[in-house]
């Protein structure tokens, strides 16, 4: 996690480098609108042209005929909907007066219950206001008024010629025939000149961007361009089930509606929506009943869920790059600067803008807020539930984690990092006294309920929220909490030579919680593993017992530790000398003594619990 937040780098001029992009963005729809779509366009055909250019042909010739094929698909399909749009104008009276009989039943049905109820409440109520007095009719000539009613006058429109209405429909085609020429234009000259636009960007990134320059330009033009092309296909293939699907019902112009859910389905949740709805009407206008409508409806419903959550992940790679949150925003904000088509882009270039955060600086919050994987990973959200005290979210993870790996993972990889972040935090003041004490009674929860061997007895389990020891010390309690269930010397002295892994500290906050977790850990696997504090005056079980002991695990020492942390290397190996000292030395963030002065008084120096592990069980470890 980076330092420095995106609140701290929000300054004037970033608000007012935000304010321009957005004015440049409104009032320059008409140059960005066209620009934007060629670019989208581009990204889907390159992987045609990609094709081709493997085939043998050169890149002019293979980006014609990608063109071409494209639009001879679009003017072949522009053509039967525009057949089918005029049968199903030809036929529109029949549907408008089916359609207004049904919704006066459905308005009947429903506003009968409404109707009866206003009708009792009136029954009821004690006083009826008066009824308003008649309005004075007066007679002028031979229309008959009321006083307070205008004169009705009549205006009649001259009538429209033929070459007025072909000057219309010309006026209303010459803008979207004007901008489609454009953008093919402009499609073009942008396949055309793929190679040299990339120069061109490379250097204007400058020398010292090159590589991540490339790698932004290649995640755009492979992983952007794949997914566009397989949402196509996607929404094609789903367009012509619709299609299928209706005419094996016996519904008229069924191409149309498939191709109208298909293209619909491009504009995120709102299209599909849309497309559903128009469905249901024209079925319920051509059935005199509704199960053909209800069917049809189920259907579209049923065949939606499917390809949104079974077809579409393993299509797209998992999902689209955006979370479902991000796609609802960008359709509303791209629909708020460029209209339909903005919503028709909303989702290709929010995801351009996505993968080009990955890369370019200035667009990392984009990435941040709108990618579907926020730039959190599984310690940070850990230490950030912790501080929202969501206990059961950490321990149904932690339990999911558990069923596939080890604690001892679960510790290096998420509890560790989640307490150095806490520490950290303490350290710098950064973390207030409750909140402190909520972090050490959570990390004890957890500690206790992911390890079989805090199953202590009711009565301690009724008392551990009340332990004042708690409030100072997490590893001490944990450790008393099993002493209460295993004895002062947690488990039988009556043992085989060398069958027990001591795990030691000096005493402090910290050793004593990486000793009563390292403990746990080797426990999972069945290890005879005790903890003790260097120093605390414990009772000594008697030097014939030594020889129990097989490994000693002596926590790293901090800087300020080290010449303590060396007496006591020291002890342990004139009083334990058949023992291996083992050290673990853990990413705690804090200032950690030289590896090389601590190595002159251990046999070996690991880095993780999981080394641990592997350390006094190899052969277990591959199968934990």
């Amino acid at each position: 996690m980076r330092d420095s937040s995106l609140f701290n780098n929000l300054t004037a001029g970033s608000v007012v480098t935000a304010t321009c992009v957005l004015g440049l963005l409104y009032f320059g729809r008409d140059v960005l609108e066209p620009l934007a779509l060629a670019t989208i366009l581009s990204l889907v055909l390159a992987p045609l042209i990609r094709a081709l250019r493997r085939v043998g042909l050169p890149r002019l010739p293979a980006t014609l005929v990608s063109v071409l094929l494209a639009g001879t698909c679009v003017i072949g399909v522009g053509t039967i909907l525009a057949f089918q749009l005029v049968a199903v104008t030809r036929d529109l009276p029949e549907y408008r007066a089916a359609i207004r009989s049904k919704i006066e039943r459905v308005r009947e049905i429903t506003e009968r219950p409404f109707a009866r109820l206003e009708a009792e409440l009136s029954a009821v109520a004690m006083q009826s206001p008066l009824p308003p007095p008649p309005p004075v009719t007066v007679r002028r000539g031979t229309l008959t008024t009321s006083a307070n009613q205008p004169l009705p006058v009549e205006i009649r429109a001259p009538r429209a010629t033929t070459r007025d209405t072909l000057a219309r429909l010309f006026a209303l085609a010459w803008g979207p025939i004007g901008e489609t020429g454009l953008v093919l234009v402009l499609l073009i000259f942008i396949l055309l000149e793929h190679e040299s636009l990339r120069d061109r960007v490379i250097r204007l990134a400058g020398q010292a961007e090159i590589s991540r320059t490339v790698r932004a330009l290649s995640d755009a033009t492979r992983g952007v361009s794949r997914f566009f092309l397989s949402q196509f296909a996607v929404n094609l293939t789903f367009g012509a089930m619709v299609g299928v699907l209706l005419w094996a019902f016996g519904v008229p112009h069924a191409a149309l509606w498939g191709a109208l859910s298909g293209l619909l389905r491009f504009v995120p949740y709102l299209g599909i929506l849309v497309a559903g709805v128009l469905i249901a009407i024209f079925v319920a206008a051509i059935d005199p009943g509704w199960t053909m409508a209800l069917s049809c409806l189920a259907l579209f419903v049923a065949l939606e869920l499917v390809v949104a959550h079974v077809v579409e992940p393993k299509v797209y790679g998992h999902s689209s790059g955006l979370s479902p949150l991000a796609v609802i925003v960008s359709a509303l904000f791209w629909g708020a600067m460029w209209g339909p088509v903005g919503l028709l882009l909303s989702t290709p270039l929010t995801l351009c803008l996505v993968v080009a955060g990955r890369h370019v600086r200035a667009l990392e919050p984009v990435t941040i807020l709108l990618g579907d994987v926020p730039n959190v990973n599984v310690a940070q959200r850990f230490y950030q539930r912790v501080l929202a005290g969501e206990t059961h979210s950490i321990i149904a993870d932690a339990r999911a984690y558990l069923d596939r790996h080890s604690f001892a993972r679960y510790c290096d990889q998420i509890l560790l990092p989640g307490i150095s972040m806490a520490a950290a935090e303490q350290r710098t003041g950064q973390l207030e006294s409750a909140q402190a004490a909520h972090v050490r009674t959570t990390i004890a929860d957890v500690a206790a309920t992911l390890t079989p061997v805090s199953n202590a007895p009711n009565r301690n389990r009724r008392k551990r929220g009340r332990v004042s020891l708690l409030d100072a010390n997490v590893g001490a309690h944990l450790r008393k909490m099993r002493e209460a269930r295993l004895g002062r010397w947690q488990g039988s002295l009556d043992v085989p030579a060398h069958s027990i892994v001591l795990c030691a500290g000096l005493g402090s906050e910290r050793d004593d919680l990486l000793t009563e977790l390292l403990v746990r850990a080797l426990r999972e696997l069945d290890v005879d593993a005790r903890s003790v504090v260097i120093g605390a005056g414990q009772d000594n079980p008697g030097p014939d017992k030594a020889d129990l002991i097989s490994t000693v695990f002596l926590i790293y020492p901090a800087e300020s530790t080290l010449a303590h942390w060396q007496r006591v290397a020291d002890e342990l190996r004139a009083g334990l000398p058949n023992a291996l000292l083992v050290t673990i030395r853990l990413p705690f963030g804090e200032a950690a003594a030289d590896q090389a002065v601590v190595q002159e008084h251990v046999d070996m120096v690991l880095r993780s619990f999981e080394e641990s592990l592997a350390f006094v069980v190899p052969e277990r470890v591959g199968q934990a």
